[in-house]
C-alpha cells in the first residue's frame, strides 16, 4: 500500500471519527443522577371503610388510581357540577394560573432552542465616494460599490459537558412544576365552591329552623298572653317568652343575612351570575300553612305547639375510599410540584459544573461579495469564513464555585421541601380519615339527641297542658331542642366538608392534561 493509499484511508476515516468523538463528548452529562426520595411515611392510609353508590363502580386493582378520576364523578349534586364547570371556565385565578403556563412554555422553548444551531441570512449593499486627497493614486474612480450576501452559523455552543442541555431540562421541569401549580390552583377552585355551595345550604336550613321555631315560639307567646290577660299567668313568663321570640326573629334576620352572603360568596368563586337550579334545593316548611297562621293567635292545635323537625343538609360530593396506598399521595399537585423544583435544581448542578470545563464555541459565515450586483454570483466572488473559539475558565475568583454551592444548596432545599410536602399531604389525609372515622359516631348522638330533646318538649308540653308546670318549662324544652338541632346541622355540614377535605387531601380527581 502506497502512502497516498494511507493518506486516503486516513482521511476518509478522519471525519466519521471526528463525529464520533463529538457525539461521545456531548452525551456527557455532569448532572447527578436523580433518583426519587423514598417517602417516609406509613405505607397505607388507615381509615374506616366507606363504600361509593352503587352506580359508582372501581375495580379494586385501581385503588391507587382513584384520584386521578375526573372530578365530576366525586361531585353527587348535578346543580354543583354546573357550578364548577362555569367556575373552572370564569375564575380569574385559574386565568392567571393558565397565562403562567404559557409563559413557562415559552421559556422553555427559548431554553430549548440553545440546543440547536441559528442560522441567519443576510444581504447588504454600499456605495462608498472617498476624498480625492485620500485616494490611491492607483484607484480607478472615487466611488465604490459592495453587494454582498451572506449565511451565517451564530456562535454555536458544542455542548460537551451537558451545559445547555441541563439548563434546558430545568427549564422544562420549571414548566412542569407551573403545570402542577395550575392543577393546585383548579383542584383548590372545585374545593372551594363545593364547601361555598355547603355553606349555603347549611345555612339555608338553619334559616329555615329559624322561621319554623320563631313561628311556635309566637304561638307560644300568644298564649301566655292570653293566659296573662285572665290572671293565670305572670309577667315573669311574659317577658321570658317574649325574650325567646325576639331571640328568634333575630336569628331569622341574621341567617337571612348569611344565606345572601353565602349566594353572593359562591357567585364570586363561579365569576358569574348564577341560575336557581344551580344552588342547594330550598329546604320545605316543618309547620303546616294551619300552623303559621295560627302564629299570635293563642290557637294550638291539640293544645301543644308543634315539633320543628331538623332536615338534612344537602349532599355535595361522595365519600372518598378508604385503604388506599399512601404512593397515591405522590400524584398530589403539590408533591408533584416539588418533585419537578427538585429535578430543576438536580439539572442546575449539571449546568454548574459544566462551567469548570472549556466552552467551544463555532462561528461560521458563507456567501458572496461583488462591485456591482450582476456580478454577485460570480464564481469567483465566493467569500467565508470559520472561527472556531475555546474559552477555558482559569481563574474567576471562586465564581464557579460558587454557583456550584448554591445550586447544590438549592437542591437540598428543594429536597427537604418535597419531604416535606409528602409529610404535609400525609397530615392532611391522616387528619381528614380521623374526623372521617368518628363523624357517623357524633351524626348518630346528635340524632338521639335531638330525638331526647324532642320527647322532653313533648313531655313538658303535656305536664303544662295537664297543669302539673307553667309554660317556663315548655320554653327551656323549646330552647334546647333548638339548640340540639343547631349543632346537628352543623355536624351535617361538617361531615359534607369532610369529605372535601379528604378529596382535596388526596389531590382530587383532576385530568393533568393542560
Amino acid at each position: 500500500m502506497s502512502r497516498f493509499d494511507t493518506f486516503s484511508m486516513t482521511r476518509a476515516y478522519r471525519l466519521p471519527l471526528s463525529l464520533l468523538a463529538a457525539g461521545l463528548l456531548s452525551a456527557c452529562n455532569l448532572a447527578p443522577q436523580y433518583q426519587r426520595p423514598e417517602p417516609a411515611v406509613p405505607a397505607t392510609l388507615d381509615g374506616v371503610a366507606q363504600t361509593l353508590p352503587a352506580d359508582f363502580v372501581v375495580e379494586p386493582a385501581a385503588a391507587d388510581s382513584l384520584q386521578l378520576l375526573p372530578w365530576q364523578q366525586w361531585v353527587e349534586s348535578a346543580g354543583l357540577r354546573q357550578l364548577i364547570e362555569q367556575g373552572l371556565q370564569n375564575n380569574r385565578d385559574l386565568r392567571v394560573a393558565i397565562a403562567n403556563i404559557e409563559k413557562a412554555r415559552a421559556q422553555y422553548g427559548v431554553q430549548r432552542a440553545d440546543q440547536l444551531p441559528s442560522l441567519n441570512a443576510n444581504a447588504q449593499g454600499s456605495r462608498t465616494r472617498t476624498a480625492d486627497d485620500l485616494r490611491s493614486s492607483t484607484a480607478p474612480s472615487s466611488v465604490a460599490n459592495q453587494v454582498s450576501v451572506q449565511l451565517g452559523l451564530a456562535s454555536y455552543e458544542l455542548d460537551f459537558w451537558g451545559r445547555v442541555r441541563n439548563l434546558s431540562e430545568a427549564a422544562l421541569q420549571q414548566y412542569l412544576l407551573v403545570e402542577e401549580n395550575r392543577r393546585s390552583v383548579q383542584l383548590g377552585l372545585i374545593t372551594d365552591i363545593a364547601n361555598a355551595w355547603v355553606a349555603l345550604a347549611s345555612d339555608q336550613q338553619r334559616l329555615q329552623l329559624a322561621r319554623d321555631t320563631l313561628a311556635t315560639r309566637e304561638q307560644g307567646f300568644g298564649l301566655v298572653q292570653r293566659m296573662h290577660q285572665l290572671g293565670a299567668s305572670n309577667g315573669l313568663v311574659l317577658a321570658q317568652n317574649e325574650t325567646a321570640v325576639e331571640t328568634a326573629r333575630n336569628d331569622v334576620a341574621a341567617y337571612e343575612s348569611q344565606v345572601a352572603r353565602d349566594r353572593n360568596a359562591l357567585q364570586l368563586l363561579v365569576g358569574g351570575p348564577i341560575s336557581g337550579d344551580m344552588l342547594p334545593p330550598a329546604p320545605t316548611a316543618s309547620l303546616s300553612s294551619n300552623e303559621v297562621k295560627s302564629a299570635g293567635s293563642g290557637q294550638l292545635l291539640d293544645g301543644a305547639t308543634p315539633q320543628v323537625k331538623t332536615q338534612s343538609v344537602a349532599t355535595a360530593m361522595t365519600v372518598v375510599p378508604t385503604g388506599l396506598s399512601s404512593q397515591v399521595l405522590l400524584a398530589r399537585p403539590d408533591v408533584v410540584a416539588a418533585e419537578h423544583s427538585l429535578q430543576a435544581q438536580y439539572a442546575s448542578i449539571g449546568a454548574a459544573r459544566a462551567a469548570f470545563f472549556p466552552t467551544i464555541s463555532l462561528t461560521a459565515n458563507a456567501g458572496t461579495a461583488s462591485d456591482a450586483l450582476s456580478g454577485l454570483f460570480d464564481g469567483g466572488n465566493r467569500a467565508w469564513s470559520f472561527v472556531p473559539q475555546i474559552r477555558l475558565p482559569i481563574f474567576d475568583g471562586g465564581r464557579n464555585q460558587a454557583n456550584l454551592d448554591i445550586a447544590q444548596a438549592n437542591r437540598d432545599a428543594a429536597l427537604a421541601q418535597y419531604d416535606k410536602a409528602i409529610q404535609v399531604a400525609f397530615r392532611e389525609v391522616s387528619d381528614a380519615l380521623a374526623d372521617r372515622a368518628t363523624m357517623q359516631r357524633r351524626l348518630n348522638s346528635q340524632a338521639a339527641l335531638v330525638q331526647a330533646a324532642s320527647r322532653v318538649l313533648q313531655l313538658s308540653q303535656a305536664r303544662f297542658k295537664a297543669g302539673a308546670d307553667d309554660f317556663l318549662t315548655v320554653l327551656d324544652a323549646q330552647r334546647s331542642l333548638y339548640a340540639a338541632q343547631q349543632t346537628q346541622i352543623t355536624l351535617m355540614q361538617a361531615e359534607q366538608v369532610n369529605r372535601i377535605s379528604l378529596y382535596k387531601a388526596l389531590g382530587g380527581g383532576i385530568d393533568k392534561q393542560p
